[in-house]
């Protein structure tokens, strides 16, 4: 998060908090483990009308940001959900809308934009990988898989990488078109939901590209900036309130007279817990205004970031399960959900060893 936020900010993440407070606690995502959903339609319609779904999408289309920059705020709605591991599908539904409100034609944006920013319908990202495609007449045909596709079985449209007319294009596919197939898959976070999409030789017609046929290279490189971006902001706000715990934990826990937090040892570990959260809050804000500000170098930085705050956040919820002793390895405890939710993260949109490999890969291409 931003060390200055303007009154218009802070006032959103207060308002925001206290909305995720009051119906996202940890006992309503515990509630939600068996959903098929994973997250309670009418609390993400509320949650849409407060701004969740709109800050990347253009004023004429319904949206509107309260900065310069709406990545810069929606951010603050990330890193809000990361500190109580909320339900809903904040990623996808962001991605696909900026990249609709950005490139998609007139009737795409009228087809979709409205169900997204009011909260009523989800899309999905099938991210950066392109599948096979080619063209049949007016008709594109599609195979492949996407996997695994956030919030997937809950879309009603899909945006879609394939390699056409001589480079990456996008389409905009509806969920129920013939030759898609959705196939849910388990997962590690209680309420975070996750699919496998199928296109078997699935036609669309030549109006579901978004954007320009062969020339979605920029775009899809932006779209997977701004889901790592989100990611990042939100791991940051569940290392946050994990560390907040285990300060509240050791200073609550007595031992022969003393509180635990006195003990020099238990301090030293605390003191690089502290050290890893406010660099991984620093790397996090540094990647959110590359990509607001589409710098050169947001790519670098977006991927430094990933690297840092991956095995960093990871750590940290560890560290903190290991300081609560016994009880923090119970199920009982809130301290898996955060783990959980970390983990994750930590292996979506790329890996932080992908990351550093692609960090690698641009500065040996510069060197030579």
């Amino acid at each position: 998060m931003e060390l200055e936020l303007s009154e218009e900010q802070e006032a959103f993440v207060s308002t925001t908090r206290r909305f995720l407070a009051a119906e996202c606690p940890t006992s309503a995502v515990r509630a939600l483990e068996h959903e098929v959903a994973g997250f309670d339609p009418e609390v993400w319609s509320r949650g849409a009308e407060l701004g969740w779904t709109s800050l990347l999408v253009p004023e004429s289309d319904g949206g509107g940001s309260l900065s310069e920059h709406g990545l810069a705020d929606l951010v603050l709605v990330a890193e809000a959900m990361g500190r109580v591991v909320a339900p809903g599908p904040l990623v996808p539904v962001n991605v696909v809308a900026e990249a609709v409100g950005r490139l998609g034609a007139a009737d795409q944006r009228a087809e979709v934009l409205p169900g997204l920013l009011d909260g009523s319908s989800v899309a999905a990202w099938c991210g950066p990988r392109p599948l096979e495609a080619y063209r049949n007449g007016d008709r594109i045909v599609v195979r492949g898989r996407s996997a695994p596709v956030e919030a997937g079985a809950q879309a009603s449209h899909l945006l879609v990488t394939v390699d056409l007319d001589g480079g990456p294009t996008q389409l905009l596919v509806a969920a129920p078109t013939s030759g898609v197939t959705v196939t849910p898959l388990g997962g590690l976070d209680l309420v975070r939901r996750h699919a496998e999409v199928r296109f078997d030789d699935a036609e669309v017609g030549s109006d579901s590209v978004v954007g320009t046929a062969g020339d979605a290279a920029s775009a899809i490189e932006r779209q997977g900036q701004v889901a790592c971006v989100l990611q990042c902001a939100e791991t940051v706000g569940a290392m946050d309130r994990v560390f907040e715990m285990t300060l509240e934990y050791l200073g609550d826990r007595y031992s022969f007279g003393r509180p635990l937090s006195s003990y020099q040892a238990l301090k030293h570990r605390l003191a690089d817990d502290k050290t890893w959260l406010e660099a991984s809050h620093a790397i996090a804000t540094a990647a959110a205004r590359a990509v607001a500000e589409e710098r050169p170098d947001a790519d670098e930085v977006v991927s430094a970031a990933k690297v840092w705050i991956g095995p960093h956040a990871t750590e940290l919820i560890q560290d903190c399960i290991q300081l609560h002793g016994g009880i923090g390895v119970t199920w009982e405890h809130d301290l898996h959900l955060y783990l959980r939710r970390a983990t994750v993260n930590r292996a979506s949109h790329g890996t932080p060893e992908e990351h550093a490999e692609r960090i690698a890969t641009r500065l040996m291409g510069a060197a030579s």
